[in-house]
């Protein structure tokens, strides 16, 4: 069945540069029909069909509209090519992006994303002032979550070989769920080992 009002992109996170850092497809379904709170099924096909590693959908909350809310929210959910996911932080940038170089980035610094991991919010942010003025920087208000240590040896042994041989810092495992959180001595490293 074909969708009517569909935008799509992909963009880059992570990254100033064309075809580096971590591409991920975002949708914007304008009609109300096609809106991530509707086909999971088609969402999913749409994913596969961009083969990106996430796909974003979000349309305009329009709950929050009529409401007269001063952030503009929109509903968001992820794919991958084999399943729906409750949370995707470069997805999410990528999605913010969009939606900040687009004709409402002129209008509001801040967007929220109603998501089955709760409410986001993304904001425009000053660059640094190690970076070239003018960029789009974009900082992220994500949910809270538990995390211990771990030895990374024991329970993730293809870490090495994942970074492409990044200096590691430390691992920390979720409470909750099977996700690690990877910590690297800098933002060059990930660069250099995993965006070459």
């Amino acid at each position: 069945m074909a969708k009517k009002g569909i935008q799509y992109v992909v963009v880059d996170a992570f990254t100033a540069e064309p075809f580096k850092g971590h591409p991920a497809a975002v949708c914007f379904l304008e009609d109300d029909a096609a809106a991530p709170t509707g086909d999971g099924r088609w969402m999913q096909s749409v994913a596969v069909e961009f083969n990106q590693s996430q796909t974003a959908f979000l349309s305009r909350d329009s709950s929050s509209l009529a409401a007269g809310a001063a952030i503009p929210r929109f509903h968001l959910r992820w794919f991958t090519t084999v399943t729906e996911v409750a949370l995707c932080g470069h997805a999410t940038l990528a999605t913010a992006h969009f939606l900040f170089t687009a004709d409402l980035g002129e209008r509001h610094g801040v967007v929220e994303f109603a998501t089955k991991s709760g409410i986001l919010t993304a904001k425009k942010v000053p660059a640094p002032e190690t970076e070239e003025q003018g960029k789009l920087f974009i900082e992220l208000d994500f949910p809270m979550s538990d995390y211990v240590g771990c030895d990374p040896a024991g329970e993730l042994p293809s870490i090495p070989e994942t970074l492409n041989g990044a200096s590691v810092v430390s691992v920390h495992k979720s409470l909750t769920t099977t996700d690690f959180i990877v910590e690297l001595s800098s933002g060059k490293e990930v660069t250099d080992h995993l965006f070459p």
